[in-house]
């Protein structure tokens, strides 16, 4: 017993121990974008005929999203910065750190910027790749204990009000030339890639201009005092021959993909060997407005944190028909549900997708939403909500993939301007978790979301809830449903009781 007190006790130290300085050390910058090599022979003559515009175009298939970020890293001569919130041990992200380890070995400068809420449980390849010379690798807002669920448990429950604010945003920004932003982690169910649930989600690429303000605000994430060099945190060192056993790991990985169907499924996919001919399409605009969170949001006051927020309020407080959402975590608030059903009675016709309970992976989250319903259709405000399985699965996921789950953060307004970026309507996005996005004019991409959209409303795919007589239905076309279609009662009993307990400051 003493023993066991005093192994707590020791615990219980370490896990209160603070972050060590961070080094007082001249601000790091992206080098200028390439001019020469395959992205700025690409890119270049593009711009040239677009003086003053930048580009877009609309990542829609998971496979697409993944063959941008590689082919990209294998392209880059320069410069390869990598910001994201989960980056996963599995197919895909092997493969992924594999390209950019490829990248640095050509003598491109990697960064990479990951929130340590997830990349602690990878730490020991983040820190392999660190050791690489042309690689740095840098963690938002870590905790100071490096493994073991124990003393990630007593950190939480000592340091909650910092460890609870993560960065959620997603850049991937190669020779300063091109860039995607949008929904996307970086890991098999977002790249179509699974064989189990996939997410529907969605990414811009972009080129002109505004990569230099993604690349700015990379810049600005990685020279916050908000994160730390990641083996600054080790306790022990990381060398060379921790390298070259993480490039075994990786080699083996992409042996597997020769042999594995996803192989397949990219060549299969046309707007993959769209890239891999050079033949992929942007849509050049002036009118576009990429817009981020702080670093450091948690110091301003709470109603001043989400910038996103403020980008997209006006926007949609200028709708004049119509304005469809697209958010799988959806927790509008009294106030946001009064604006959107403020929008409704001014004769703008409002339509949301989100997750059912059945499809949502955190069901708590559902539980948040589902006290808002019913004042949202009382408002006149339509509600979609994403079935788990769709009997149209995409075309180009894994024949034994036997789920979705909706991941996608966009809107559409009046058929002209698109949001697409990491910001969910919830409270987490607002005032916890920083967020990214950007807004972008242009008839086409908004003709591209809106097709996009009315897919996921079929109901092959999805359930419109309805309010007939005060009771919530659901119904696809064939069938009318009370109760939350398909939902396990694990599920029921966790949403249930996020509805009644007062924690949605924290969905």
């Amino acid at each position: 017993m003493r023993l066991a007190w005093l192994l707590g006790l020791l615990l219980l130290s370490a896990s209160c121990a603070p972050l060590p300085p961070r080094p007082d050390l001249p601000d790091d910058f992206a080098p200028p974008p390439a001019t020469s090599g395959a992205i700025a022979e690409l890119v270049m003559p593009r711009e040239a005929r677009h003086p003053g515009q930048s580009g877009f175009r609309l990542v829609s298939t998971g496979t697409e999203a993944y063959a941008l970020r590689a082919y990209s890293a294998q392209a880059a001569t320069r410069s390869l910065d990598i910001q994201t919130y989960l980056w996963h041990n599995d197919l895909t992200g092997k493969l992924l750190a594999s390209r950019a380890l490829a990248a640095a070995d050509r003598g491109v400068r990697v960064r990479i910027l990951v929130d340590d809420l997830d990349a602690r449980e990878k730490n020991d390849g983040f820190a392999a790749l660190d050791v690489h010379p042309m690689i740095e690798v840098r963690l938002y807002n870590p905790l100071v204990s490096r493994e073991g669920a124990a003393g990630k448990a007593a950190e939480f429950s000592l340091g909650f009000s910092r460890l609870n604010h993560r960065m959620h945003n997603k850049s991937w920004i190669a020779d300063g030339r091109i860039a995607l932003v949008g929904g996307r982690n970086l890991g098999d169910e977002y790249f179509d890639a699974h064989a189990g649930t996939n997410f529907v989600d969605l990414d811009f690429l972009m080129a002109g201009p505004v990569v230099a303000e993604v690349s700015a605000n990379f810049d600005r994430f990685w020279n916050s005092e908000s994160n730390r060099r990641i083996w600054r945190l080790e306790t022990r060192e990381y060398t060379d021959a921790e390298l070259q056993t993480l490039r075994a790991v990786l080699a083996q990985a992409e042996d597997e993909l020769k042999r594995s169907r996803y192989a397949q499924v990219l060549r299969e996919d046309p707007r993959v060997q769209d890239l891999v001919s050079g033949d992929a399409t942007l849509n050049w605009t002036r009118e576009w407005h990429f817009v981020s969170d702080d670093p450091m949001k948690m110091q301003l006051p709470e109603d001043q944190r989400s910038a996103v927020l403020e980008a997209l309020r006006p926007a949609l407080a200028v709708a004049e028909r119509e304005v469809a959402l697209i958010s799988p975590y959806f927790v509008p608030g009294e106030r946001g549900s009064a604006r959107l059903a403020a929008l409704q009675a001014n004769g703008v016709r409002v339509r949301i997708l989100t997750n059912s309970l059945a499809a949502t992976d955190v069901a708590a989250v559902h539980g948040g939403y589902a006290r808002y319903r019913k004042a949202l259709l009382r408002g006149g405000v339509q509600l979609w909500e994403l079935k788990p399985t769709g009997t149209q699965p995409s075309e180009f996921s894994l024949g034994g993939s036997s789920g979705s789950s909706l991941h996608t953060k966009a809107a559409l307004i009046d058929d002209a301007q698109v949001f697409v970026g990491s910001y969910n309507l919830d409270p987490r996005s607002t005032s916890l978790n920083t967020e990214q996005g950007v807004l972008a004019t242009h008839p086409a991409i908004a003709a591209e979301l809106k097709a996009i959209f009315e897919r996921e409303l079929q109901g092959t795919r999805s359930w419109q809830v309805t309010l007939v007589d005060g009771r919530l239905q659901w119904t696809d076309g064939t069938q009318v449903l009370d109760g939350e279609p398909g939902a396990k009662p694990s599920q029921r009993v966790l949403a249930w009781l996020m509805k009644v307990l007062p924690v949605e400051s924290q969905l």
